[in-house]
């Protein structure tokens, strides 16, 4: 990946946790790392195919001057959300915020913080079988793409399907979608949750009737076991109705464990 650098970028802003930074206001110094491709400005000669860093270099100058902050992590947490949902191009930003006038005491030449963010890709199962089914589902996806954070690229087919586990309920409506998120796992499962909660999701009986159920199946290649969080789905390799729809939208993407294609498990659960 080809990278852009802004380096040390002056701004007097009024962030700290003391009055007197609230008021009086200091000096920071911003340092950007952008990760993106740089092929097409090189071969055409063209502004439009990268980041033009003289606009950068102002926004985010109005976007930190913007609101004032205790901290300096929230700062520099806000000026990565910002270049990663402005600019298509970059997927992945570092920014480090010195701040060389810190009311610390003692002599020191800044103290600093630096983020490291960039876009995932996760593949979520989505399904219900109450009420009207497709509609729960897509008021899920207007919820997802109304957000800031994450957004829908690509939606399989619709799947009529027969319950597993808990059978005297009605058949599910089921899909599958790639989305691209700056949350980490575990916030994404949440953010999944608060949307199953708006829609009236009740988690009475195992596998039992539901509005929608929003599972994260895959996230880039991660491997996870946290208690709110396992990654890749403990069980996607042995539904039908999630390699399916999923096959639809991602054939050819490996599950980090299995090393097999999705395509392929489809394949071999077809055979058995």
């Amino acid at each position: 990946m080809d990278k852009m650098y802004i380096k040390d970028l002056e701004v007097y802003a009024h962030h700290g946790v003391f009055k007197a930074e609230k008021t009086l206001g200091q000096r920071f110094l911003i340092s950007i790392e952008l990760f993106l491709s740089l092929r097409d400005a090189g071969s055409t000669d063209d502004l439009t195919k990268t980041v033009h860093y003289g606009e950068l270099c102002h926004l985010v100058e109005d976007e930190f001057k913007k609101e004032s902050y205790d901290l300096i992590e929230k700062a520099t947490e806000k000026i990565a959300e910002f270049i990663l949902l402005k600019y298509d191009l970059v997927q992945r930003v570092k920014v480090k915020v010195k701040k060389p006038w810190a009311p610390i005491g003692r002599p020191l030449e800044y103290a600093a913080v630096e983020i490291d963010r960039s876009w995932h890709t996760a593949y979520i199962g989505v399904g219900g079988n109450m009420g009207d089914k497709e509609k729960n589902m897509k008021e899920a996806f207007e919820l997802m793409n109304h957000s800031t954070h994450t957004k829908i690229i690509k939606t399989s087919k619709f799947y009529e399907t027969k319950p597993v586990g808990y059978i005297e309920q009605e058949d599910f409506l089921n899909c599958a979608i790639e989305v691209k998120t700056l949350l980490n796992p575990l916030e994404l499962v949440r953010f999944l949750l608060s949307i199953e909660k708006e829609l009236k999701r009740e988690r009475i009986i195992r596998w039992g009737p539901r509005t929608v159920d929003l599972d994260v199946l895959l996230y880039d290649n991660l491997i996870s076991s946290l208690e709110e969080i396992i990654v890749p789905h403990p069980r996607m390799q042995e539904r039908m109705f999630v390699l399916e729809p999923l096959c639809d939208i991602a054939p050819y993407v490996m599950h980090p464990i299995l090393n097999k294609r999705i395509i392929e498990i489809k394949a071999s659960l077809e055979g058995n």
